[in-house]
């Protein structure tokens, strides 16, 4: 089996996927129109978040058998289309869930003990104790909206806290020792701090907005280590003025391009202008499972994932 690497990963995956028996070719340059011409041999594809694969781009690969994207999410991916070719998808969230979870565990604990704030009043010539008496993560409720494998590890790591830990899912029956799995109204009725863990779906899309942040009877903390565009900005901006949002940590962004390599190419919108100048937010350029670990672990789940899947095929 042919398969044409189109980022560049961790080189274990080129090494073990030859080591299988696969015949592995890489291109890290070509247009996705050049890619589109040669594609067709190929019976693979390993890809991040390059560019889209479409309809297009699916049509052009006509043997194509599997998509695999090293990272956690398929919204690059036409998914409903390449069902319908039969073509397999492979992604790796096992491989960063512990770094996403440590990253969004991390921007909580920086928030209650205004931690940046801090550091640059210090750096400043500024030691003001009273004004950066912080709050403890213990006896607080935390929700967590989306408990697959990203959530799941951040529940896990919140035990420890002596925290109450609630979760809401579309599927059921997902909660554990770790999280009691409630309806998303009484998470909003209940939660100190909300963090986000879904993937992008046309239902995820714009989900906290004005009237979804009104809906929770307490003022909350916000971290959103998952997508973007699950958050309308201007709402969280408004949020955080009117104190409704007690603090932001975002990893991810609305404005970021599909790549996810980087933000925007237009003038900066002034919500996210306004969003820079709030001391209780802290920003991270969508890096929550961009770890050493995490680039060695995606790498390791997809190879098993195909290895696995093709194992009993003709690979040569």
């Amino acid at each position: 089996m042919k398969i044409l690497h189109l980022d560049q990963n961790h080189p274990l995956l080129l090494q073990q996927l030859t080591q299988a028996g696969f015949d592995c070719q890489e291109d890290y340059t070509s247009s996705k129109q050049d890619i589109e011409r040669v594609i067709a041999p190929y019976d693979g594809i390993v890809i991040r978040s390059r560019f889209k694969i479409d309809k297009q781009f699916i049509d052009a690969a006509s043997n194509l058998k599997f998509i695999a994207r090293v990272g956690a999410g398929l919204e690059s991916i036409d998914i409903s289309y390449a069902a319908s070719k039969n073509i397999s998808l492979f992604a790796a969230p096992q491989g960063n869930k512990n770094a996403v979870a440590e990253h969004a565990l991390g921007m909580l604990l920086s928030l209650f003990n205004k931690l940046n704030s801090a550091d640059r009043q210090v750096k400043a010539g500024r030691w003001e104790r009273e004004t950066n008496r912080g709050l403890e993560i213990q006896g607080k409720t935390i929700g967590l909206i989306g408990y697959g494998n990203m959530g799941r590890c951040f529940a896990k790591k919140l035990k420890g806290f002596n925290c109450k830990v609630l979760c809401y899912d579309i599927k059921e029956d997902l909660g554990n020792k770790n999280a009691t799995q409630v309806s998303l109204q009484t998470l909003q009725q209940q939660a100190d701090v909300l963090s986000l863990h879904t993937p992008w779906t046309p239902q995820t899309n714009q989900m906290v907005d004005a009237a979804f942040i009104a809906k929770f009877k307490k003022p909350f903390w916000l971290i959103n280590t998952a997508r973007g565009k699950s958050v309308v900005t201007k709402d969280v901006v408004s949020g955080l003025k009117s104190g409704k949002i007690l603090g932001a940590g975002l990893d991810v962004l609305e404005y970021e391009k599909l790549s996810f390599e980087s933000l925007f190419t237009d003038k900066m919108p002034l919500e996210l202008e306004e969003l820079l100048a709030m001391d209780n937010v802290i920003l991270s350029p969508h890096v929550a499972g961009w770890t050493m670990e995490s680039k060695e672990k995606l790498a390791q789940v997809i190879v098993h994932k195909i290895i696995d899947a093709f194992k009993g095929a003709s690979i040569v």
